[in-house]
């Protein structure tokens, strides 16, 4: 009966690391988000640049506003468009 208990508990263990396992490797291969893109490519241009302290935060924080240099950024839809003019107009 012992040998029973220890060989599920073996089990089990096997099992969840195998879970934990899986799980990590499928979490690596994903791309990355517009967003960390965008983070990944505003970090390499600092680094470039030798920026540190407040510049490199100043010029992060600009990089990453800027929404002309984001990889994969959709184009304004037609009421989008509509409200850009309207504004611009407007002021």
């Amino acid at each position: 009966m012992k040998r029973d208990g220890a060989m599920k508990i073996t089990l089990l263990v096997t099992l969840l690391f195998g879970l934990v396992f899986l799980t990590t490797v499928g979490a690596a291969e994903r791309t990355l988000t517009p967003q960390q893109q965008r983070m990944t490519s505003c970090n390499q241009q600092a680094t470039a640049q030798a920026l540190k302290g407040d510049a490199r935060k100043t010029y992060m924080s600009d990089c990453l506003k800027n929404s002309k240099s984001a990889p994969g950024e959709k184009s304004l839809t037609p009421q989008q468009q509509k409200m850009r003019e309207c504004n611009n107009q407007a002021t």
